[in-house]
């Protein structure tokens, strides 16, 4: 079993960058595809980023291609999801969630087995 812990959320300003991080415990996640979600509040929790187990795949949600990067370390047991050019219906709870020995990417939530805590952004207008 994985434990996922996700960091790096704060405030920042509409068309400001930030950069969240996903490290695992418990095993190594280089046999897993990995993904980010947002849930905002009173929404559903929605996919964002997903990323393969090499890190040579990766798949958006359109509203974020071009301004999001995923990419992973897997040597440090770490995903990354760097955010530029924020707008405010980018507020939400961030999530990473891993899908084990899977190497299709998925957007669906309903495909990941392992989820963090969460790690909030917020950008203001």
């Amino acid at each position: 079993q994985v434990q996922l812990a996700e960091s790096g959320g704060g405030l920042v300003q509409t068309g400001g960058s930030l950069s969240i991080s996903c490290i695992a415990s418990g095993r190594a996640l280089s046999s897993d595809s990995m993904g980010w979600f947002r849930q905002a509040p009173g929404k559903e929790r929605v996919f964002v980023a997903a990323i393969s187990r090499s890190g040579g795949s990766t798949s958006y949600a359109d509203s974020v291609k071009g301004r999001f990067t995923v990419s992973r370390d897997n040597a440090k047991n770490t995903i990354y999801l760097q955010m530029n050019n924020l707008k405010p219906d980018a507020t939400g709870v961030y999530y990473c969630a891993a899908r084990p020995r899977e190497t299709v990417l998925s957007p669906s939530r309903w495909a990941y087995h392992y989820w963090g805590q969460g790690t909030q952004v917020t950008v203001s207008s």
